[in-house]
């Protein structure tokens, strides 16, 4: 009997479009793999406590109340929190759209995956199962049934509210259940019953056989072989029901339906689980095994013990008869844990369509597979699926004896081309053939023959490997003869290495002759010339297209040498990008010779020095004065910023330009900078008739005479003055203002105005007074430091000199009476020395200070002893 191998490889993806009779092909025989990638990370820390799998994924539910969605190699694609306890049952729909979730706190879930709709429920009591309906996506089957105490059948109505209704309750706990099309198999204490949801009615009840076994300890295994078909395993048991219709003559008060026992037997080892492989079944097998008797050490001598333990759980399969069952195989599998599980800690979960068997385990998930892969490989083969047998073979390739990747990999592509399916097949040879260059060459004149060479061309190798010159210009000249663009396509894409490129230059010339302005072949002629190093071929043809690739090509290879008679062509191609060329290689072409090159052209002429303007006001000054016309013409609303930033156009030439435009701002401008502001003003106030611009003019020159001329050309316009009573109160007086309006004269928003003037004339107020406040604070603290400062002691010792006689301030006798005055300003003196104070002033001061300027100093310290 083989064991299943620990190992961390992912479970195999077998795509497959038969049908199920298609799969029972293959052999029964069973290969083990354990489900790892996020399978191991969750087990890691938790427990698997149920596992519902579907065709395109698997659910997991865990001890810790999560429920994790897994792809068919075990990583995780979706995790759900749902309880902090053990999930007990988790239940999907055929569609793989919806799921429904019990836990052990009785929290059940029934939601959509990809859909909003959901509903919670949550019990008094543990909810050991759920089952929704396999059509659950249908409206017309929102239906699901749980299982605790009772079993409840779960409706939606046609007002979206939910409706229960019991089933069957009295006979202890519900713990399995299992729906299948119109028929709800359940398992109580007492046995199994099953339920027709079409007609209400309860159609059987098959007690248990063996009734000492605990329940919760071996509970029942049920699996719906087909939709009329129940498998029952329990204990040691299995039975085979079959659900038939019964006669319209015998149904009196009978339910429509009756069950049959088709096939009962036992067997060697307690049932954990239950699936179909065609008329065979895969039985999960739980092992219980007595050890040798021992002596028990703490009994008399005489007491001898018989030690039960848990071996290893076995995977059957078996062919059943009606009473009895014939073994098919038996396998012994290797579970992690398996020493501390009961038999209620095994599953079994299969996926029909593909026919993989899940061994679920506390700690475990073991997957059992059909066959070995060399012989799924040819079972592939044989049915043409080429495409599965090379991801077969690709995935398993260390374990395949018989088979080569390339082989299948070969096969497949013939098999495509004999098909039609020609870019399929060119694009598996990227794959397949990978860098054999032989094989490369073989497979593109294979393409040659039946006249497909466009079809591979996407896929050729242009690196590693290389093929010979000669396919890749037989490429170029089959798309040279039929498709221009594609042809394009191919010199961008290719280097320029692979082929020989005077061949390729020769036969798009002669193309050329046929169709001289054709864009497509010119600019690929272009590109061609760039790839043999003809720039100036490749630029001529670049700017006769007014091609964008054309100043990369110039920057690529350093053209400007050949572009210096050609700046008019490319400015009328793209000026932004010609200028910002030209000035990033001033070192090559120089201001001058661009400038000189523009003059016929005044309006590019124009965007260039612009250009250079902004980049560096010095660098054109010489050309400054040509601007000023420039602007003018071209571009007005730059005038006044260049008049602004240039410090080398001539004002008087500006000035006459502007007047003889009438440019009212920028004459204005140019007469306050050359000194002339009382024109300017007039002319703001004459021409622009704006007297906030006036005032700020006024504000910026600071000039009273200004202010006098303002107000006086406002003095009759009422509007004006209304404007100079809002601005002025902080500049000039407005007392000055006032005085000389008219008597009677109609002035608008005069009383805002006046407002504005008090509340200008408060907060200058204010701030006087909060100024005074901090003058006044900062001088009692300067007052209090210098206090503190003269307060402090100061050191005389005898390095100290008198500032009068020069000799030291201490006698070398300290034995002697002596007197020294110290100032403030760190001055010494004998008290001898000191002239004696006036009559007027008893105050004494520094000398050396008093005849600096520097301030007085007092005494602040009189030394006697």
């Amino acid at each position: 009997m083989a064991e299943a191998e620990e190992q961390e490889t992912g479970s195999l993806e077998e795509s497959t479009d038969e049908s199920e009779e298609e799969e029972s092909e293959e052999e029964p025989k069973l290969k083990y793999e354990r489900l790892s990638n996020g399978v191991t990370e969750i087990l890691q820390k938790d427990a698997a406590s149920c596992m519902t799998v579907h065709d395109k994924f698997l659910a997991l539910g865990t001890h810790y109340g999560k429920v994790c969605l897994l792809d068919v190699q075990g990583n995780i694609t979706q995790k759900f929190d749902v309880s902090p306890v053990k999930i007990n049952q988790i239940s999907l729909d055929e569609s793989g759209e919806h799921m429904g979730v019990c836990s052990e706190d009785g929290k059940v879930q029934v939601f959509g995956l990809y859909s909003g709709e959901e509903f919670h429920e949550t019990f008094d009591c543990p909810i050991k199962i759920i089952a929704v309906h396999p059509h659950f996506v249908r409206s017309s089957c929102k239906q699901f049934v749980t299982g605790g105490k009772k079993l409840l059948l779960f409706e939606r109505s046609w007002m979206n509210r939910w409706k229960s209704a019991v089933l069957h309750e009295g006979e202890g706990n519900i713990r399995s259940v299992k729906w299948r099309g119109h028929l709800i198999a359940w398992a109580n204490n007492m046995g199994v019953k099953i339920f027709d949801i079409i007609s209400k009615q309860r159609i059987t009840n098959v007690p248990r056989d063996d009734i000492s076994l605990r329940p919760d300890m071996y509970p029942c295994s049920l699996c719906w072989k087909d939709n009329v078909t129940l498998i029952i395993g329990w204990g040691t048991s299995v039975k085979i029901c079959s659900v038939k219709e019964r006669h319209a003559s015998e149904m009196r008060d009978l339910p429509s339906r009756y069950v049959e026992i088709v096939s009962q037997f036992e067997t060697e080892f307690y049932i954990s689980g239950l699936a179909p492989l065609c008329d065979q079944l895969v039985v999960l097998s739980y092992v219980k095994e007595i050890s040798e008797k021992t002596k028990d050490t703490f009994a008399s001598a005489s007491t001898m013990i018989e030690r039960e333990y848990c071996a290893r759980p076995r995977l059957d399969i078996i062919q059943p008869l009606s009473e009895t069952c014939e073994e098919i195989s038996s396998d012994a599998l290797t579970v992690r844990g398996f020493q501390e599980n009961e038999c209620r800690d095994y599953h079994l979960e299969y996926s029909e369509g593909e026919s993989l068997f899940y061994i679920v385990s506390p700690r475990d998930v073991v997957v059992a597979k059909e066959r070995d892969q060399d012989d799924h490989i040819d079972w592939l083969l044989e049915k043409k699926k080429y495409e599965e047998a090379l991801m077969a073979a690709e995935i398993s390739q260390k374990n395949i004896k018989r088979h080569k990747i390339l082989d299948i990999g070969l096969a497949y592509i013939n098999h495509l081309v004999e098909r039609g399916d020609y870019d399929i097949a060119a694009r598996k040879c990227q794959k397949i053939l990978g860098k054999n260059a032989a094989l490369w060459e073989y497979e593109v004149y294979k393409f040659k023959e039946i006249g497909q060479l466009k079809a591979i061309s996407p896929y050729l190798p242009r690196g590693d490997p290389v093929l010979k010159p000669l396919i890749y210009e037989m490429i170029l000249h089959e798309f040279l003869e039929s498709d221009y663009e594609g042809f394009a396509t191919l010199i961008r894409e290719w280097p320029g290495d692979l082929y020989n490129n005077s061949v390729i230059v020769q036969a798009v010339r002669d193309h050329l002759k046929k169709d001289t302005q054709n864009k497509t072949l010119l600019k690929t002629l272009a590109e061609l010339y760039t790839y043999d190093k003809n720039y100036g071929n490749a630029l001529e043809i670049y700017l006769t297209l007014r091609h964008k690739d054309v100043f990369q090509l110039i920057h690529k290879h350093n053209l400007f040498s050949s572009i210096k008679d050609k700046i008019v062509l490319l400015m009328d191609f793209d000026s932004e990008k010609a200028v910002d060329m030209l000035l990033d290689n001033e070192d090559k072409i120089s201001i001058k010779k661009v400038v000189e090159e523009l003059e016929d052209r005044p309006e590019l002429q124009h965007v260039y020095l612009h250009k250079l303007f902004k980049r560096d006001h010095h660098k054109g000054q010489r050309y400054h004065e040509k601007q000023i016309s420039l602007y003018a013409e071209y571009d007005r609303p730059n005038l006044l910023p260049f008049l602004r930033d240039s410090t080398h156009c001539p004002l008087e030439k500006a000035l006459e330009i502007c007047q003889q435009r009438n440019f009212v701002e920028e004459t204005v401008y140019l007469l306050s900078r050359m000194g002339n502001s009382r024109s300017a003003l007039k002319m703001i106030m004459e021409e622009l008739h704006d007297v906030d611009k006036a005032i700020e003019f006024a504000k910026e020159q600071d000039d009273g005479e200004l202010w006098e001329d303002l107000i006086l050309y406002s003095i009759d316009k009422p509007p004006f003055i209304t404007g100079l009573l809002n601005n002025i109160g902080t500049h000039v007086d407005p007392i000055l203002l006032i005085h000389r309006i008219k008597e009677g004269m109609e002035i608008p928003n005069l009383r805002d105005s006046l407002v504005k003037i008090l509340q200008d004339y408060n907060l200058q107020i204010l701030l006087r007074e909060g100024c005074k406040k901090i003058l006044v604070a900062d001088s009692l603290s300067l007052l209090k430091k210098m206090h503190r400062t003269q307060m402090k002691g100061v050191l005389v010792d005898e390095e100290n000199i008198c500032e009068s006689c020069l000799s030291p301030i201490l006698p070398s006798d300290a034995a002697k009476p002596f007197s020294v005055v110290v100032f403030h300003c760190r001055h010494m003196f004998h008290k001898e020395c000191l002239p004696m104070p006036s009559m007027n002033s008893a105050a004494q001061f520094c000398n050396i200070c008093t005849a600096k300027n520097r301030g007085p100093g007092s005494a602040i310290l009189e030394m006697k002893t």
